[in-house]
């Protein structure tokens, strides 16, 4: 184990509270979330938001079903275009923002740390579901209008899928490290066996806002003693959890299946002096440099 992990890192699971109509997710970040930052020079306030999403995919992605991936995304018009994050089923995270380096020093200015409203202006929130190539994509959205990820998502679920949800999520640093963490918990509808749910799920969220930032980036605490710091009373039965890495599927081959999609002349103009295209990649930021050649026939 590395100087940088915590036994409690990089794991996403699901848990449900003992007698009560709710069902939740834990994710805990660590070396996963502190390599897909340290991939690009991002301000405080674009990293924080970045975590934040990766943290949320990881959180909703775990629940799939199936093989195939969890991208969230939000796009607008302020100074961070676009926020990208996706999980795919076998534990692999990775994540892109895009932004305005001068417009994000000037809304970080002043005593409170800008959230995603603020930094994504009027635009709009995505989650999408993809099964692969032989399946049509599933996508939802809703308008920004939180100030953070988390209440976007909450809008989504209540929008999106009529399910009430709570969503903390949050970044943080220790000892130079970016960690990220987050919980998401569901309401279960009343049914005739159960009757009216509505007190336990109100007792539920009043448990759910006593959770602090720094108890979810806390390399020492783990997740199932997080969870019964919180829900002791009721009791909260934990299962299995997935590992979490941060994994990029750019290759070589991609990129090169990529620039096929130009035209000749306009790959001509992308060679370099030393006579290969140079391509890098926005998630890891590793550089590929291709040979005209190998494109040929294209």
């Amino acid at each position: 184990m590395s100087e940088m992990t915590s036994p409690h890192d990089d794991l996403v699971g699901a848990f449900q509270i003992e007698g009560e109509p709710v069902r939740g997710r834990i994710a805990r970040l660590g070396l996963a979330i502190d390599t897909i930052l340290r991939a690009h020079d991002y301000p405080e306030p674009v990293a924080n938001l970045l975590g934040e999403a990766c943290a949320l995919a990881a959180l909703v992605g775990s629940n799939l079903k199936f093989e195939g991936r969890l991208i969230v995304e939000a796009r607008g018009s302020g100074p961070v275009r676009y926020v990208v994050a996706d999980y795919d089923t076998t534990g692999g995270l990775r994540g892109y923002c895009r932004f305005e380096s001068d417009e994000v020093a000037a809304a970080s200015k002043g005593f409170v740390r800008p959230g995603a409203r603020t930094l994504l202006g009027d635009g709009v929130f995505m989650m999408t579901v993809d099964q692969g190539p032989d399946m049509d994509r599933y996508q939802g959205m809703t308008a920004i209008e939180g100030e953070t990820l988390a209440l976007c998502a909450e809008q989504y679920f209540v929008q999106s899928e009529q399910t009430p949800t709570r969503v903390r999520l949050a970044v943080g640093q220790v000892d130079g490290v970016s960690r990220a963490g987050g919980v998401l918990i569901q309401y279960i509808a009343a049914d005739e066996t159960r009757g009216s749910t509505e007190d336990a799920w109100r007792r539920t969220q009043a448990f759910f806002e006593t959770i602090g930032e720094d108890e979810l980036v806390d390399p020492d605490l783990s997740s199932n003693q997080l969870l019964f710091n919180l829900f002791h009373e009721d009791g909260v039965r934990v299962f299995d959890p997935r590992m979490l890495a941060a994994v990029c599927r750019c290759s070589q081959e991609r990129i090169e299946s990529v620039l096929k999609s130009f035209e000749a002349v306009e790959r001509e103009d992308m060679v370099e002096p030393d006579g290969k295209i140079h391509v890098t990649c926005e998630f890891c930021s590793r550089l590929y440099a291709v040979a005209p050649e190998a494109l040929a026939g294209a």
